[in-house]
């Protein structure tokens, strides 16, 4: 799928070194591993792998199991199913995410040590991050609008308003 090739290629060149080039104010690598987990709870790419295995896991249980024409019932099923999934994936992702990636992060560090308080930190390529969550997010959509069309095309045809020619 598109979203496969995008991640794979296009989130490693934005994503892959992110904890690397992650900096605060003073660069000491404990304070940007630490401020860098408060920042990213989960990582993109380890987010947005498990939302394409769990959203394609219905319909590939559905091909495996009832694939033919008198099981439409059941694919139409997983067809909805991948909608809630990609639904509660878009949620998740906002929560996580956000829909802007700002230059600059404040870090609470005073667990780590009493002397830093906050510290403000550099967030590497912020601009192509919102940019790719956004594409992230309209592979989302559109997603959901092909499952909801491929229900809507089964269910005319299955009405008698669609033939075959």
């Amino acid at each position: 799928s598109v979203r496969m090739f995008f991640l794979g290629v296009l989130g490693f060149a934005v994503y892959g070194n992110e904890a690397l080039h992650f900096s605060c104010d003073p660069d000491r690598r404990e304070l940007n591993l630490f401020c860098y987990n408060q920042f990213r709870l989960v990582t993109p790419q380890v987010f947005w792998a498990l939302q394409l295995v769990t959203v394609l896991v219905p319909e590939a249980v559905f091909h495996l199991i009832f694939w033919n024409d008198q099981h439409t019932v059941f694919y139409i099923i997983s067809l909805l199913l991948r909608i809630v999934l990609e639904v509660a994936a878009f949620w998740l992702q906002i929560r996580l995410f956000g829909f802007l990636v700002h230059s600059l992060y404040f870090c609470d560090a005073s667990s780590l040590d009493k002397t830093f308080n906050f510290t403000k930190c550099m967030v590497p390529e912020h601009f192509e991050k919102t940019i790719f969550l956004s594409a992230m997010y309209i592979f989302t959509i559109i997603t959901m609008i092909l499952c909801m069309a491929e229900i809507f095309e089964i269910l005319c045809r299955r009405l008698g308003y669609l033939t075959h020619q």
